[in-house]
């Protein structure tokens, strides 16, 4: 491979990486993307996409389901509070939402990036060389972007992120494929995920169907107890015959965490480089999706970067984050006061809201999941 200069260095393939790789390598930059996993390679996501995703990546359901790709239409969703009967609000004939699974969603994403790839490499070292940027010894670039997921070492590299100090969703999940007697058993369906939120509000949990494959898992604000959290829920489940019993107990859940645009205080840009994705904390704060905020990021970073003189402070770019995603965790938040009332009011009025079909549908899932009421990106024609 030769080691010239490129235009623009990516840290991470996922979802965000990819989508700036392929929009800036569209206008003519020599781009490359380094990741420290091979692909296709295995993602601990619960894997859902809205049609607005599908939209702004320029794919159609059709495309993107050739070649035996998991492409699951959601028309529906169940939600409840755990331990209380569950809500279903059917949302119609046109899918609101397709289950994917990650480790085909993002080597497809990659695959269709024409830029060079190093994959297999971890970062071991970043440099700052003047007006350009080293990692490794060997990869030299111009601008240098972080979309390696809640642990990027760009993040790292930036001074305030990862760290304890963080506050972090983490989750633990699993998927799996069924046996075709499982399969046939299994009373849970692919057109209808199952939400179900913990009593303090603080989490929930999902169980959702994509073909022959089930992923079941559960994410809180905050990591105390989570595997007694999970495996009160699966049990749960199975004692109510919605879960395999025997391969659920052997079935390996893997952890990750990310963190909520909400919390997120890391710093977001400097010279010659910015963060995208979960590399900047983008999670949506009530549901954690990511995918649709890492697209976009992507997007508002490749208009910034068309338009910077090399070894800017992409502050138009933090900027745009800002007014499409609204107040981040590094600006007030209001009160002490105002943070207990708040919870000692979830708290009490969790058990009537989650059995109302009005709230489950038009704020958990119209607004909290599919953000219906956000309208799509508008980028600036190049």
């Amino acid at each position: 491979m030769t080691e010239s200069v490129q235009d623009l260095l990516i840290i991470g393939g996922g979802p965000a990486g990819s989508t700036l790789a392929r929009e800036m390598a569209s206008h003519g930059w020599q781009v490359r993307v380094l990741d420290k996993a091979s692909f296709p390679r295995d993602k601990t996501c619960a894997g859902w996409v809205t049609p607005a995703v599908l939209e702004v990546l320029g794919i159609t359901p059709a495309e993107y389901a050739r070649e035996g790709r998991v492409l699951q239409p959601i028309h529906a969703f169940s939600i409840g509070l755990m331990g209380q009967s569950a809500c279903t609000n059917d949302h119609g004939a046109e899918p609101v939402s397709y289950g994917i699974r990650r480790f085909e969603f993002d080597d497809y994403l990659l695959a269709r990036a024409p830029v060079d790839k190093v994959l297999g490499e971890p970062v071991r070292d970043i440099r700052r060389e003047g007006d350009l940027w080293s990692v490794n010894g060997r990869h030299r670039a111009r601008w240098l972007v972080g979309a390696g997921g809640h642990f990027c070492p760009v993040a790292r590299w930036l001074g305030d992120g990862p760290g304890g100090h963080e506050c972090v969703v983490a989750a633990r999940e699993a998927e799996f494929r069924m046996t075709p007697e499982q399969a046939a058993r299994c009373p849970i369906r692919g057109e209808c995920p199952e939400l179900w939120f913990c009593r303090d509000l603080k989490g929930y949990a999902w169980v959702f169907r994509k073909g022959d494959y089930l992923n079941v898992g559960l994410g809180r604000e905050d990591n105390h107890r989570l595997g007694e959290h999970l495996e009160a829920f699966v049990t749960a489940m199975q004692a109510e015959g919605r879960l395999p019993e025997t391969d659920a107990r052997h079935i390996r859940y893997k952890g990750h965490a990310y963190l909520l645009y909400g919390h997120a205080q890391r710093p977001l840009v400097a010279p010659g480089v910015c963060l995208i994705g979960d590399a900047a904390g983008l999670a949506y704060t009530q549901s954690g999706e990511g995918i649709r905020p890492a697209v976009e990021s992507a997007l508002m970073a490749a208009e910034a970067l068309k338009q910077a003189t090399t070894g800017a402070v992409l502050s138009g770019y933090e900027a745009a984050l800002r007014a499409r995603f609204g107040r981040r965790g590094d600006e007030a938040q209001g009160s002490v006061s105002e943070w207990f009332v708040a919870d000692w009011l979830k708290a009490r009025l969790a058990g009537p809201l989650m059995r109302s079909p009005w709230f489950t549908r038009r704020v958990v899932t119209e607004r909290w999941f599919l953000h219906s009421d956000t309208p799509p990106l508008a980028l600036r024609s190049a």
